[in-house]
């Protein structure tokens, strides 16, 4: 069996028309695909129509040759797709390690997950609400890993955090790939997400402008700037 998740010529529709137009991607398990480009060019898109928030148009989505199109969000979960959404949802009146066993199914799960943030398991029995932003962060990355996901999509993790503690959160998510997971992540820092990242697309005006390594992207800022732009190939 291909153990990917493979996008095929990926078209979503919005509201007044398409937004994602003849995507395709593969991201492989303990690979980190990043996936940059400009305001509006529908990033969170084509993540939600990965992970059932939204329906695709036209193309395909297989999880380890297993079509996803006609599947529920809940049964696309069941087979090991996760996706961190924008936004920091914790259960604030339940502590850290409430929060993760809502989806670890084992103790074992739980400290696994733990064990990539010390911070959280030195606070495991603090309340979530009260934890800083990054901390929050952290919470709702270390449940998704708790959930023992095949692939995990995220979706901007930095919105609202300083830049700084954006910075210690990097190395945890290229961990949580080398740990076997493959990753699809959506951000807005290109620079900081490419130096984390084995592979990249652009996405601009929804149709994919530059698809590779992401250390080319990295070492050639004329080539990023023009898949951008939409003018590269």
């Amino acid at each position: 069996m291909t153990q990917a998740l493979i996008l095929d010529n990926l078209a979503v529709s919005r509201g007044s028309g398409p937004v994602i137009s003849g995507v395709s991607l593969r991201v492989e398990p303990g690979k980190l695909l990043a996936l940059v480009g400009p305001n509006g060019a529908g990033k969170t898109s084509l993540l939600e129509s990965v992970s059932g928030v939204v329906t695709n148009s036209a193309g395909s989505i297989t999880l380890d040759e297993v079509p996803l199109s006609k599947l529920s969000r809940i049964k696309r979960a069941r087979l090991g797709l996760v996706h961190v959404e924008q936004g920091r949802t914790v259960f604030p009146s339940l502590t850290v390690q409430e929060n993760l066993e809502l989806t670890a199914k084992s103790p074992e799960e739980l400290e696994n997950a733990l064990g990539l943030f010390p911070e959280l398991a030195k606070r495991r029995h603090s309340a979530s609400g009260l934890l800083s932003g990054g901390e929050q962060q952290m919470v709702v990355l270390a449940r998704a890993f708790a959930a023992k996901p095949k692939y995990l999509l995220i979706d901007e993790m930095s919105l609202g955090l300083a830049p700084v503690v954006f910075l210690r959160l990097l190395p945890i998510i290229r961990n949580i790939a080398e740990a076997g997971v493959g990753v699809l992540m959506v951000e807005q820092f290109a620079q900081l997400s490419l130096e984390i990242a084995d592979g990249a697309l652009v996405v601009s005006g929804g149709r994919v402008t530059y698809q590779g390594a992401a250390k080319a992207l990295l070492d050639d800022p004329k080539l990023l700037h023009g898949a951008y732009l939409g003018v590269s190939s």
